[in-house]
């Protein structure tokens, strides 16, 4: 399972899983789209490069979703593949996707929260919990 959506009263909440950084991040990217957009409608047209770095994994998520949520705000983008790369704290994520219209959301995201936000260990490998407000 890469991830699953959690009931939330007035957010969208979701966990994301990994065997690694990198592929929660990859995860983080499918979760965040998946609720946003109708995924069918976006196509593997153009290619974005993000990235972001902090000094601990909580952070270097939590900016890494920020930026996903700037592309999609600001230039209407969203990602059908998504690759990450980590080195010294630093993501660097290749995504391949395209525009999309008005048609195409599902509901408007206004922010990453920090609300229960984190990253844990569990028999070897990644969870986090994210709530975004909506």
């Amino acid at each position: 399972m890469k991830y699953r959506f959690i009931d939330h009263t007035a957010d969208i909440a979701f966990e994301v899983y990994g065997n690694s950084l990198e592929e929660l991040l990859e995860n983080s990217a499918y979760a965040f789209y998946e609720a946003f957009v109708k995924v069918d409608a976006i196509k593997e047209a153009e290619t974005r490069t993000v990235e972001v770095e902090a000094d601990e994994e909580d952070l270097l998520l939590y900016r890494w979703l920020n930026e996903l949520l700037f592309l999609f705000e600001t230039q209407f983008f969203a990602g059908k593949k998504v690759k990450v790369r980590i080195k010294n704290m630093k993501a660097e994520g290749t995504i391949v996707g395209s525009k999309f219209g008005r048609e195409a959301v599902k509901v408007e995201p206004k922010a990453i929260t920090m609300h229960k936000f984190g990253i844990r260990r569990e028999n070897g490998k990644l969870a986090a919990f994210i709530v975004v407000d909506i």
